[in-house]
């Protein structure tokens, strides 16, 4: 019989249509503590958790991020999702973060080789941890597009960013929308494993 570790990594999906209500405090919190136990390189602990719930910013960062990302667009063939669509499937998405009511940015030093390992590994601890609490979550890349032009630059003043520091990605945090069907899994590709004895 399967733990409950292992049945939140085979449940755990994308997701990137939520609800506009605001997730609790107490399921936050518990996210946030699942990113501080990450495992982080040499153990420095060195990314920062910037958490917006402010529905205006976290909207006018996403469209900013969007109108700097050019991801090539999906094909009928090659997709990210076609259940819940990303900016790459649908160019008719403005805003990156999909309306996400809780967007977590992670900001890790500029001049540390695993700045985005520790902020890889510590997104998919939150992604666990939310999916275990049925928060929905998404992993979004590229974190500094979203702070590419002057009001971006505004937010990381005002949330006193240190300079030696980047936005390495965002996490999108939310309750998925109730109507949607839980995204299915993508069938395995055979051949992934090489073993050697």
């Amino acid at each position: 019989m399967m733990n409950e570790t292992m049945q939140t990594i085979l449940h755990r999906r994308a997701i990137r249509r939520f609800d506009e209500r605001q997730i609790d405090e107490e399921l936050l919190q518990q996210i946030l503590q699942a990113g501080l136990y990450a495992p982080s390189a040499g153990g420095k602990q060195g990314v920062i958790f910037a958490v917006c719930q402010d529905r205006e910013v976290n909207e006018r960062l996403g469209k900013i991020k969007r109108a700097n990302s050019n991801p090539h667009m999906a094909t009928a063939k090659n997709y990210v999702s076609k259940e819940q669509p990303s900016i790459a499937d649908d160019p008719g998405l403005v805003n990156a973060f999909y309306d996400a009511p809780t967007v977590i940015t992670m900001f890790a030093p500029k001049n540390f080789l695993f700045s985005a390992d520790d902020c890889a590994v510590a997104a998919e601890n939150m992604m666990l941890a939310a999916d275990s609490l049925g928060i929905g979550s998404c992993y979004i890349g590229q974190g500094w597009t979203a702070f590419a032009d002057s009001y971006g630059q505004e937010i990381l003043r005002k949330w006193e960013i240190r300079t030696d520091y980047y936005a390495v990605m965002q996490l999108l945090l939310g309750y998925p929308k109730a109507d949607d069907k839980h995204p299915a899994a993508k069938a395995r590709k055979n051949d992934r494993i090489l073993r050697f004895s």
